[in-house]
């Protein structure tokens, strides 16, 4: 059977920041090609991504992770049946144990409360649709009279193996003591890293303080001096999208399917992580954006980054990149024999010269341009032709 996969790449420019540090508060970087390179980490990207579907979804698609979930359970339990107000914490308590996962009582307690609540001993990635639906099946025990015996005959092992929301059927969900309700992940992310060598910078800056008077008896210095590392790069960023893996996560909904591929390219491309934002203002969005739909298999394209990037007379580092980005596609298509069903292109500036002088043309596939707005409309309708011919 033919395979859908999604693949964007994107380079981006970014100014001095630091959108992504380490336990020292340095900019991560890694050792590509034998040059330090900047690097954002996928789960920084990945979270920015998670974080802006709740702009382009509705809120019913998506989930929440938390070990909280107690409370979340007794929140629906009370919204839907306001006269179990008082057994809702108990009721969740125990519908949630019911499934096989596990809580325990929370390091400390709130403000108001007697003894900490339980929760889940880790990290939970549930979406809303479950939550709701745990609270149903609470309700439904509460109203036999005998919680425990209704709750063991509804037989809630398998009630988390449905419902699936978007970002879950994306980003996946792994319980360890409860692998039956393991997701896999129908979406990778990568490492993003600078096509070039960096070398961190340091920015020396005071804090005056207004209320301080420069006069004899006082000192006219700074109230507060310290440094902040940073650097600027131009980043090649890619993801995947396994479309056949996301449809059977979602419950081989044909829709569902095409709007969770055509938010995640949209929230993937858009999204910036937001360390350090309102010290640098470093927001940006792609100055290159190609997305290609393959039947065979992703393909990540930094090997054209592999050698460094150096900026080279009248060229910029960023024509630079995008050519080699389309050079090295060529390669894959026409030697590797990796040849994409279409591509998608969408540039700016330096970013559009150079991939219109790399790109692969003649091969069958031959790219096409657009703009963002056209490319994430262009992407839905093939994934929806693509989803329905498959099923």
């Amino acid at each position: 059977m033919s395979r859908t996969i999604v693949e964007v790449h994107a380079l981006q420019t970014v100014p001095p920041s630091n959108v992504n540090r380490d336990d020292t508060g340095s900019p991560k970087t890694a050792t590509f090609g034998g040059k330090r390179r900047a690097r954002v980490s996928s789960q920084a990207w990945k979270r920015a991504t998670r974080l802006a579907f709740d702009d382009l979804l509705d809120r019913s698609e998506l989930g929440v992770r938390t070990k909280r979930i107690v409370e979340l359970v007794a929140e629906s339990i009370v919204a839907s049946a306001p006269d179990l107000a008082e057994q809702a914490t108990d009721l969740a308590e125990r519908v949630i144990k019911a499934t096989g996962l596990v809580l325990k009582p929370a390091s400390r307690a709130r403000a108001g409360e007697e003894a900490p609540r339980q929760e889940a001993t880790y990290l939970v990635f549930l979406s809303r649709k479950q939550v709701d639906l745990l609270a149903a099946k609470a309700i439904e025990a509460a109203r036999t009279g005998d919680v425990d015996a209704a709750l063991k005959a509804a037989k809630l092992k398998g009630l988390l193996n449905t419902e699936h929301s978007v970002d879950v059927a994306l980003f996946g969900r792994m319980v360890a003591d409860v692998t039956d309700f393991n997701v896999d992940a129908a979406a990778q992310v990568a490492h993003a890293i600078s096509v070039h060598a960096v070398d961190n910078e340091f920015d020396y800056f005071t804090a005056v303080d207004d209320v301080k008077n420069a006069s004899e008896d006082e000192d006219a210095g700074a109230g507060m001096i310290g440094t902040v590392e940073f650097n600027s790069s131009t980043l090649y960023r890619y993801a995947t999208v396994d479309v056949d893996l996301l449809h059977h996560n979602l419950g081989d909904d044909d829709r569902a399917t095409t709007r969770a591929v055509q938010a995640f390219v949209r929230a993937f491309v858009e999204s910036m992580p937001t360390g350090k934002q309102n010290t640098f203002a470093n927001r940006t969005l792609p100055d290159a954006v190609v997305v290609t739909v393959r039947d065979t298999q992703p393909v990540n394209l930094v090997g054209a980054f592999e050698d460094a990037v150096v900026a080279d007379g009248d060229t910029t580092r960023l024509q630079l990149a995008s050519r080699r980005l389309g050079e090295r596609a060529t390669e894959v298509a026409q030697m590797l024999g990796q040849r994409p069903v279409r591509t998608w292109l969408v540039g700016v500036g330096g970013a559009r010269t150079g991939l219109e002088s790399g790109w692969p043309t003649g091969d069958g596939s031959d790219a096409e341009w657009t703009t963002l707005p056209g490319l994430y409309d262009a992407v839905a309708q093939v994934v929806e032709t693509r989803v329905g011919e498959a099923s």
